[in-house]
């Protein structure tokens, strides 16, 4: 495994992004636990998750329980894992995404995620979509109280925009760590904000970092995910002998020295695919045909 910075921390160049294990069609107890102890055992020592991820209507914090379970049931050694999670969001039973950012909601949430994770601090907590409805300044105001209150050690954001990341830099100075944009080979919408990470020091955190990628069997033939726009991955990872999935990571970890995917994952075979990206190191001329096949049309 190789590592990166976050917050001063270090990090695992590949986490685990835990909501696959506690949504819609999440796995059983057993193989969700199994995951979590794949992801740690390939090394990775970033776990995100969120009070959110749960099944439409049901009780805030599965995934959040879940991870705090893994990790103590876990034999070896997790005291350089750092566990992200989320607020301001959640999930009716109409099985809508809500945003709540308000600054009650979010200390009452920080503390309640707090008690699930079972920690004395939470290591990292991240303000899961700015709310239209609140000044974005008390939202990122909140996590400047629990950073004072020694509630969570490092703050983050998600879904935010260039201007977002300096109105909150300003409010949290060296203490906003990361933030979490949606970023792939399909969506490169927030390459703004990736190149402004890159340039504060702040770790960038794709979500649905596979997207435009086939999900395919890892032992059977690749198939293309709707349009030869992305056969380069697949090219690639026949050349290589590798998934085309950790193609796709190894690319995005070639976008800046800050990237830090998070790729979901609900079996362990699939977290172990994904670790096994931290180690592909990718040619320029591989890097430029993978490129160009990510542009629109």
């Amino acid at each position: 495994m190789r590592y990166r910075t976050l917050g001063g921390l270090k990090v695992s160049v590949v986490g685990l992004g835990a909501m696959p294990l506690s949504i819609e069609g999440r796995p059983d107890e057993r193989r969700a636990l199994a995951t979590v102890h794949a992801a740690l055992d390939a090394g990775v020592t970033l776990l995100d998750t969120a009070d959110s991820y749960h099944l439409p209507g049901q009780d805030p914090g599965h995934n959040e329980l879940l991870l705090a379970r893994a990790l103590a049931a876990y034999g070896g050694d997790t005291d350089g894992v750092l566990v992200a999670t989320k607020g301001g969001r959640g999930r009716p039973a109409d099985g809508s995404w809500t945003v709540t950012g308000s600054p009650r909601h979010l200390r009452t949430a920080a503390e309640a995620s707090l008690k699930r994770l079972g920690v004395e601090a939470i290591g990292l907590y991240q303000l899961h979509k700015p709310d239209p409805a609140v000044p974005f300044e008390d939202s990122v105001g909140a996590l400047r109280d629990l950073l004072d209150e020694g509630k969570i050690r490092l703050a983050g954001l998600s879904n935010v925009t260039t201007d977002q990341i300096h109105r909150a830099r300003a409010i949290l100075g060296d203490r906003l760590a990361s933030v979490q944009n949606r970023y792939s080979p399909e969506v490169r919408d927030s390459e703004p904000e990736l190149r402004l990470c890159a340039e504060l020091g702040l770790a960038f955190l794709p979500w649905s970092p596979l997207g435009g990628i086939s999900r395919s069997s890892l032992d059977g033939p690749s198939r293309l995910a709707g349009s030869a726009r992305f056969a380069a991955f697949h090219e690639v990872a026949q050349e290589r002998g590798v998934s085309p999935q950790q193609v796709g990571l190894a690319w995005l970890l070639s976008r800046s020295p800050t990237v830090v995917p998070i790729p979901g994952a609900s079996r362990p075979e699939t977290v172990r695919n994904s670790a096994g990206a931290a180690n592909l190191v990718l040619s320029e001329e591989e890097l430029t045909r993978l490129t160009r096949s990510t542009r629109t049309p």
